[in-house]
């Protein structure tokens, strides 16, 4: 009988902060710009150059600790942890490694198998590294310190995942806690968010944990769930040939669906870690950790329930809503407008993300003004534009963030309430097609919706469907009576 394997898998995810400047200095965090312009003797590490912390980094790792279930450190420091590499100006980086500022939370997850809390050991503060460019046309490696001292969070899961769904999970619930606090726009592609799994493998009913490793390189949901088949089916794939994994970190080529060893990573490896001399204890009083609590906003789940119960809005609606800040915050700046949330809800969950999709883009893209959602309804409510021409209407509004009252009138899209226009319309229809206006006649209905299609056409949208309905049968049935 072949052996049973079960995966144990712990997450330490990076996730950058949303301050406008870095965690021990005034340089700008801004993503894009020109290679080391965002730099100073601070952040570059040149001597004599002392670090201020920046406050609104510790009120950001409260804000998420505090979502998380977590115990607060109100007495924290930083420590030095020190090594090596180019892209580490100082040759040690500021963390926490003895006293981080959170501890022992935990968050619920829910997959196919069910509801799980995965635990979380700790988040504590760090700075970012810079970034290393390798050139491969001039054969060097270019550095860029415009990363170094972006301020982080370090959020260290408990090894409580056993498969890809799980940790996709957590990570998707982690990533909305986080943008619901404004504490990060946690993009993967952008690295805000980056995500390190530790993973190993042991038989069934085996207590021990086996032998891990750590892979990197990993920017997006799918490049995790493939990193993840791949490293379980390689480590069971050596254990089943009588070797030993090897503890090491790894790197995933998402092009290749392969990993390869980076660096050997034994438990002994020595950081010498020590308290920073240059930064002060951080002391949290009661009264601050009081006013940031006080300050937690509306996180997604308590936004779902309230959605179902005070907008009367489907459960699988009120979920793809709250998916997204940005698309839950137009969903209740556009009703609080117009008063019609189950119509926005159709706008939004509709037209929306049906152009956030050909677009390729996530719904924390969207810019359109809420207004201007609004008053589209409220004229397409009205009656003053048909629904064909409101969708015309959105797409401008999508895609340049126009008014749609101004759009309207400048393209004299209103709806035609001239009867006699209606009418030579319509009449020019029923001649221009005698078979369906026969079809009609011989008790073919379907053969109606072909005549009010041509109509709509002719009058390029901005007729009132149900008037055009109503004249044509006024048509047809009188010509029947005729006849």
């Amino acid at each position: 009988m072949a052996k049973q394997y079960e995966t144990v898998i712990g997450l330490e995810v990076h996730v950058e902060l949303a301050t406008k400047t870095k965690i021990f200095c005034g340089c700008s965090t801004a993503f894009g710009g020109a290679p080391n312009t965002h730099t100073c003797p601070v952040c570059t590490g040149m001597p004599g150059s002392l670090p201020v912390l920046n406050r609104q980094v510790v009120e950001y790792a409260l804000a998420v600790g505090l979502a998380t279930g977590c115990s607060i450190n109100q007495y924290c420091k930083f420590d030095r942890k020190n090594y090596f590499y180019p892209d580490n100006p100082q040759n040690y980086q500021i963390s926490q490694l003895y006293l981080p500022i959170c501890h022992d939370g935990g968050i619920e997850i829910e997959t196919s198998a069910g509801k799980k809390v995965i635990g979380i050991h700790e988040i504590h503060m760090e700075e970012d590294a810079g970034k290393l460019i390798h050139d491969e046309w001039e054969d060097c490696s270019l550095v860029d310190y415009n990363r170094s001292g972006v301020p982080l969070i370090e959020i260290v899961s408990e090894p409580d995942m056993r498969n890809a769904e799980e940790v996709i999970a957590y990570l998707d619930k982690l990533r909305l806690i986080i943008q619901y606090l404004g504490a990060s726009d946690c993009k993967l592609q952008e690295g805000s968010m980056r995500a390190d799994v530790n993973l190993s493998v042991r038989e069934a009913g085996q207590k021990e944990f086996g032998i891990r490793t750590e892979m990197k390189n990993l920017n997006s949901f799918k490049a995790i769930t493939r990193a993840i088949d791949g490293e379980r089916a390689r480590q069971i794939e050596l254990l089943e040939a009588g070797k030993q994994v090897i503890q090491e970190t790894r790197r995933w080529d998402d092009n290749k669906e392969y990993s390869y060893p980076m660096r050997s990573k034994e438990d002994a490896h020595d950081y010498r870690y020590f308290p920073d001399p240059d930064l002060v204890p951080v002391v949290i009083s009661d009264e601050w950790l009081e006013r940031v609590r006080e300050r937690q906003p509306e996180l997604r789940t308590e936004k779902l329930e309230r959605y179902k119960r005070e907008f009367d809005i489907p459960e699988y609606d009120a979920s793809i809503l709250t998916e997204s800040k940005r698309m839950a915050d137009l969903f209740e700046e556009t009703t609080a407008i117009c008063g019609k949330p189950k119509k926005v809800s159709n706008w939004l969950m509709g037209e929306t993300l049906r152009l956030l999709k050909k677009e390729n883009q996530d719904a924390d893209e969207l810019s359109f003004s809420p207004a201007y959602l609004a008053a589209l309804i409220e004229m397409t409510e009205e009656g003053t534009i048909s629904q064909t021409v409101a969708k015309e209407v959105f797409e401008r509004i999508f895609y340049e963030n126009a008014d749609p009252v101004r759009y309207v009138k400048e393209h004299g899209l209103n709806t035609v309430r001239d009867t006699d226009e209606l009418r030579s319309v319509v009449e020019k229809v029923i001649a221009d097609n005698p078979q369906p206006v026969a079809d009609y006649k011989g008790g073919k209905g379907k053969a109606l919706g072909f005549l009010v299609g041509q109509t709509m056409k002719a009058m390029k949208g901005k007729a009132d469907p149900g008037a055009v309905n109503q004249m044509l049968l006024s048509f047809l049935d009188c010509g029947q009576k005729k006849g």
